[in-house]
């Protein structure tokens, strides 16, 4: 989506502030012994109260309305009665809807409680690296870039990028052109981002796979060569000075 009017600009503003205040109020209510069901349907009734739909719940029929991904689940996890919250476990959610024909997208990795798995510095590590992101990117420069110094910035730090996940276009759907914006530097990929445009930039820093396999749920993905991963997403205005950060509001990066 490319914003060329005021009502189109407050209208992603709605619908993004409504995605990052469920997003942090959920990491809050995140506790040890609560099931994955349960958080999700604390961040269901949020975006309800909000006049809120969820994004994955609506356009792919995703089996919960939030995603929430543990441990070694990658991205895409089914909240579950099964899966208890543990002291020191690796939480991704990612929460995206709909609200008045506008779709925003974002979420983040954080460490339940004590550090006792040692996760921090991952999660620590795609956060800097989705902040320094953000501030290079303006209208004409080259996507690819982006990635490069996506890939570039996780390898100083000993970690690994996963190549078959990216962020997207947003605005008046979930997934919207251009599409596939990567972590890491295809050098064919010649598209630059433009002025006005709406995006959901994420990170997918990872210790050991660069690549995400899917589970036989048929949505969970995880690595292909096993580890962990940390995401951060925030959904942008593409300006010509620095992005204007539409879900800054669900505090990720702090």
């Amino acid at each position: 989506m490319s914003i060329s009017k005021e009502s189109e600009l407050l209208g992603m503003q709605k619908a993004s502030e409504a995605v990052a205040y469920t997003l942090k109020e959920m990491r809050t209510y995140a506790q040890p012994g609560m099931s994955t069901k349960e958080l999700d349907e604390y961040g269901a009734k949020i975006l309800s109260d909000l006049g809120a739909k969820s994004a994955p719940y609506l356009t792919y029929g995703f089996p919960g309305y939030t995603c929430i991904s543990v441990d070694n689940e990658f991205c895409h996890g089914i909240p579950s009665d099964r899966r208890i919250l543990k002291e020191g476990d690796l939480i991704n959610i990612d929460v995206s809807a709909e609200l008045d024909g506008f779709w925003a997208d974002n979420g983040g990795s954080f460490v339940l409680g004590d550090d006792i798995h040692q996760h921090q510095k991952l999660v620590d590590a795609s956060k800097a690296i989705l902040q320094k992101a953000i501030s290079h990117i303006r209208g004409g420069v080259k996507i690819a870039d982006i990635g490069h110094l996506m890939e570039t910035e996780a390898k100083k730090r000993g970690f690994k990028v996963i190549k078959n996940l990216g962020g997207h276009g947003i605005g008046r759907g979930l997934h919207e052109e251009p599409g596939e914006l990567m972590n890491y530097k295809n050098r064919f990929d010649l598209r630059r981002f433009k002025k006005n445009s709406v995006v959901a930039i994420e990170t997918f820093i990872s210790t050991t796979s660069t690549y995400a396999t899917e589970l036989s749920d048929g949505w969970t993905m995880v690595g292909n060569k096993g580890g962990y991963m940390a995401q951060h997403e925030h959904t942008i205005v593409v300006t010509d000075g620095q992005p204007i950060i539409l879900t800054e509001m669900n505090g990720i990066l702090n």
